[in-house]
């Protein structure tokens, strides 16, 4: 089910009501519309899948119940990797079963040894990177003692499949959303409102933004590159940078405000990541709990920033690569997750990559020279590793990119569209002014009178209604 569809208009006011005024006075019936109303959101797509769902609760609620009273270190460990284990093999299977059986078989082929093997036709559960990430993270706090294993059955279920941030997250920590199932929820009409501002605003983002911009970049980047211009192909890589960040975080946008709706709160994903100042800053500002999941979980037990300088770049390098790897089966994501890793060393050699923890002109109407040039200077790099991210295979971003440089950069782009670049820069400039916000269109409560806010609610509304002609599925659904 689509946050930009007719299916969940209906499904999201259907269970508002129901939640907050047939089962309000029970705390459980709550939990458990929830789980209901998750297992519905998610079958819409394909019942078969929630099976998956299930079993990885019932291992992780499982396991930190044994976890509860287990004091022996070696059987306390067995436990933590059954739940790794399992997570990570249904993960392992569904997502990288053929990508390994293709490369296990070019390897062979190229020592002289052709194998014959057959990949098999795997359909992809969608958002299963995220919900075996949050699921994870649960079973992980639970082995470090920084969490109380649940036993309530129905609220941990509930967590694990809390349908708003399901498919695409935000990936929630068991520390921060599971405790917020056990306490008693009352409604909040200011939260409310401030959680329908931040659905249109994601909405926005996804509908006029994302959608239509990819419409042109889909054109471009699915054309033989010797058909556009260097400065049309540079344009091409730009539409999808904003793409993937209005589809994106246009989809936690309205993650976040459904939850707010039913009395929830969920982490910032997203904190304007393309006003950065340097790499460092924009993987700080950017996916926010993918990012801050990997350091937490992967990159301090590695080490972290301590030891000597090849260990911080040893430990740089594998956070990119498998962060890459996470998003999809493919050498491109590999390449694009080196690339940022390559941006990232500079930053880290000469110990800045702390630089820059608040956000540009801060208090301030406009940036200054120099931070304009460096925001530029990152959304660049940005844009090129995109590329790769977007590209179908390694050849195709090396033969874009080649094209790129060639002399008809310098030429006019074959393809201009008025409407939708000023709608990027009026999107742009709303961004700006509400870059200190949790999110862009929280600016608005600045105006105490209700018709201005409402003039403003209702152009939004005018321009998704005018823009929605070109529906497409959220991007990160494949990963």
């Amino acid at each position: 089910m689509l946050f930009n569809s007719i299916d969940f208009a209906i499904f999201l006011p259907i269970v508002f009501l129901l939640y907050w005024f047939v089962v309000n006075k029970n705390l459980k019936l709550q939990n458990l519309l929830i789980v209901i109303a998750s297992y519905l959101f998610y079958g819409w797509w394909d019942w078969r899948f929630l099976s998956l769902i299930l079993f990885s609760t019932l291992i992780d609620y499982s396991v930190g119940r044994k976890l509860l009273n287990e004091g022996n270190i070696t059987k306390r460990k067995i436990l933590l990797w059954v739940s790794i284990l399992v997570n990570l093999g249904f993960l392992g299977f569904f997502k990288y079963y053929n990508f390994f059986l293709d490369n296990f078989i070019m390897a062979f082929s190229f020592f002289g040894t052709p194998i014959n093997a057959q990949g098999l036709n795997i359909i992809l559960p969608v958002g299963i990177s995220f919900y075996t990430f949050q699921t994870l993270s649960y079973t992980i706090d639970v082995y470090k003692r920084k969490l109380e294993p649940t036993k309530d059955f129905i609220a941990f279920t509930a967590f694990v499949s809390f349908f708003p941030q399901l498919v695409a997250g935000p990936i929630e920590r068991a520390t921060n959303l599971l405790p917020q199932f056990y306490k008693k929820r009352t409604f909040d009409y200011n939260k409310a409102v401030d959680g329908l501002r931040q659905i249109l605003w994601g909405l926005f983002k996804k509908v006029v933004i994302a959608d239509n911009c990819a419409q042109y970049a889909n054109q471009i980047f699915n054309d033989t590159s010797d058909y556009y211009s260097g400065s049309t192909l540079v344009l091409g890589a730009i539409f999808f940078t904003f793409q993937i960040y209005g589809d994106f975080s246009g989809y936690s946008d309205i993650a976040i405000g459904t939850s707010r709706l039913f009395g929830f709160n969920l982490k910032q994903n997203f904190a304007s990541p393309y006003f950065s100042r340097n790499i460092a800053e924009f993987w700080r500002r950017w996916h926010i709990s993918l990012s801050t999941w990997f350091k937490e979980y992967l990159y301090i037990p590695l080490g972290g920033s301590r030891g000597s300088m090849w260990m911080k770049i040893r430990n740089t390098f594998i956070i990119f690569i498998v962060s890459g790897f996470w998003h999809g089966a493919n050498w491109t994501f590999i390449v694009w997750g080196a690339l940022n890793a390559i941006y990232f060393l500079p930053i880290l050699i000469t110990n800045n990559n702390r630089n820059y923890l608040d956000i540009v002109a801060q208090g301030k109407i406009l940036p200054s020279i120099k931070e304009l040039l460096l925001m530029s200077l990152t959304f660049g790099l940005t844009a090129f590793a995109w590329i790769f991210f977007r590209a179908d295979n390694i050849g195709h971003a090396v033969s874009y990119i080649s094209e790129i440089f060639s002399r008809s950069l310098f030429t006019i782009p074959e393809i201009r569209p008025r409407n939708l670049i000023i709608a990027l820069a009026l999107f742009i400039i709303i961004e700006w002014v509400g870059r200190e916000r949790l999110f862009a269109l929280s600016k608005i409560d600045y105006f105490e009178s209700r018709l201005k806010r409402w003039s403003i609610y209702l152009i939004i509304c005018f321009l998704i209604f005018l823009f929605q002609n070109n529906q497409e599925k959220f991007i990160y659904f494949q990963f």
